[in-house]
């Protein structure tokens, strides 16, 4: 039978001996698949499994066998503390772990790699079936399964593939953890479904970037803002880019100043996408059109989107009246697993609340302001948001990195409070700081406070975690 999400191990691209390289291992396709179909034939039937997803070749066979047995998938992150691991592994309902996993007394039956199964084929492909159930941050409360079915995979890779001419001809290079979706569905699934060669560099240091543009002759790139950071910065691998076809950044805003030194050193302007783990990728500027700093483009093939004012109505695509963006489309998710409260409070009628805050433009351009909840900052009757005051100082060459926030205050209702990492061999005057802000923007989008900071908390995905700031 014919397997329609990963159309790279059905024979018709033909083959490569190193169609999938991670890190030091690479197997060619054919190979993939038979060592992902002997696991397949023996979890075959079970409600789920789960996965120590590590960035090694085995969590990609592991992935790769459950999509083929119609069996989800419930990628663990490696550096899950205890008790989150507990809370999925019991939560998910997996009922084995594939491979080896260091987590002592999980009991649950394990599911060792092993030879090729004889005579196994994989089931009829089925849109509906789920794929897998990659869990939330759990930023309000426990994590909760995002349960992703094979059509809305494959729906997302699509609309990426012809949003940034995604082809077989290409080498897809990239170092990022593989239980997210950017890593794993994009970085991964990606490159199974388009039928291109896939690079994972183990880790996404400048160095490995470069190495594998060079050695891998790699065209197109993935990366979080943090590894763009570093590799902009690295004259020799940033300079090894050039040969690159596409650089994409994601999971986080990237800063402006970020955009501007890929853009002078590397050649090229990188493509911004959006999406969220209920959505997958929804946004995406273009490889053939513009690319703007600090916009997420239009909507891919298949995907609509709407803003909706607090009172519900409608919000003008002027560029600069915020509203929180919601998505509708082939890319949604099905549910929270087990949670049909959580599930009907995040829709209404066909729309997903995404509680991102966003403008769009006159030509359907968007920007993603910041989360509704914590980067609109309600100040002295005014709404502020907290993505254009952090722009305004990461345009100062003394700021690093800085984070917005509003805190509360008894006069204001908010003060907007940032907290800013200096630049090398900088020491920022704060007043000066908050002055810079009044000059570009607006005295009432200023900063009230400015805090100097060695680092901001951050998630494994690079994301800021505003929560731990106040």
């Amino acid at each position: 039978m014919t397997d329609h999400l990963l159309a790279a191990l059905d024979g018709g691209y033909g083959d490569h001996p190193a169609a999938v390289r991670v890190g030091d291992e690479a197997v060619s396709w054919e190979a993939l698949r038979r060592r992902a179909d002997s696991v397949a034939a023996r979890i075959s039937g079970l409600p789920a499994v789960a996965v120590h997803a590590a960035a090694t070749m085995d969590t990609v066979v592991a992935v790769v066998a459950g999509l083929r047995a119609g069996v989800p998938v419930v990628p663990v992150p490696h550096d899950a503390g205890e008790v989150e691991r507990a809370h999925v592994l019991r939560d998910s309902g997996a009922a084995a772990v594939v491979g080896d996993a260091p987590w002592p007394d999980h009991g649950l039956p394990v599911v060792p790699h092993g030879a090729a199964a004889m005579g196994w084929a994989p089931p009829a492909a089925d849109p509906h079936t789920a794929g897998l159930i990659v869990y939330t941050s759990g930023t309000t409360g426990a994590p909760k399964g995002v349960v992703l079915s094979h059509g809305a995979l494959a729906a997302g890779l699509d609309g990426l593939a012809a949003a940034w001419e995604w082809t077989p001809a290409d080498v897809l290079v990239h170092g990022l953890p593989l239980f997210h979706v950017h890593g794993l569905v994009l970085g991964v699934l990606g490159a199974l479904r388009v039928g291109c060669r896939l690079v994972h560099t183990g880790r996404p240091t400048p160095e490995a970037y470069a190495a594998a543009a060079e050695a891998e002759r790699g065209s197109l790139f993935f990366g979080v803002p943090t590894v763009w950071g570093r590799v902009a910065a690295d004259v020799t691998a940033v300079g090894a880019l050039r040969s690159a076809r596409l650089l994409v950044s994601g999971s986080a805003p990237l800063p402006v100043p970020v955009f501007d030194q890929l853009v002078a050193r590397a050649g090229q302007a990188p493509v911004e996408r959006y999406g969220m783990t209920e959505t997958l990728i929804t946004l995406s500027t273009r490889a053939a059109g513009e690319r703007r700093p600090g916009w997420v483009g239009l909507p891919i093939d298949g995907v609509r989107t709407r803003l909706v004012a607090e009172d519900g109505g409608p919000v003008p695509h002027d560029g600069a009246t915020i509203g929180e963006l919601q998505v509708a489309g082939d890319t949604l998710f099905d549910g929270y697993l087990g949670r049909p409260d959580a599930t009907a409070a995040g829709f209404d009628g066909q729309w997903f609340r995404t509680g991102d805050a966003a403008v769009v433009d006159a030509g359907g351009f968007h920007r993603i302001v910041g989360r509704m909840s914590m980067d609109i900052i309600k100040t002295g009757g005014y709404k502020v948001g907290a993505g254009e005051v952090e722009t305004a100082l990461l345009a100062h060459p003394d700021v690093a990195e800085v984070a917005v926030v509003g805190l509360p205050d008894g006069d204001l209702g908010q003060r907007i409070v940032a907290f800013v990492v200096p630049a090398d061999g900088a020491t920022p005057d704060p007043a000066a700081l908050a002055q810079s802000v009044a000059g570009s923007l607006s005295v009432h989008k200023r900063p009230r406070e400015v805090r100097l900071v060695d680092e901001l908390p951050r998630n494994a995905m690079g994301k800021v975690q505003k929560s731990r700031l106040g």
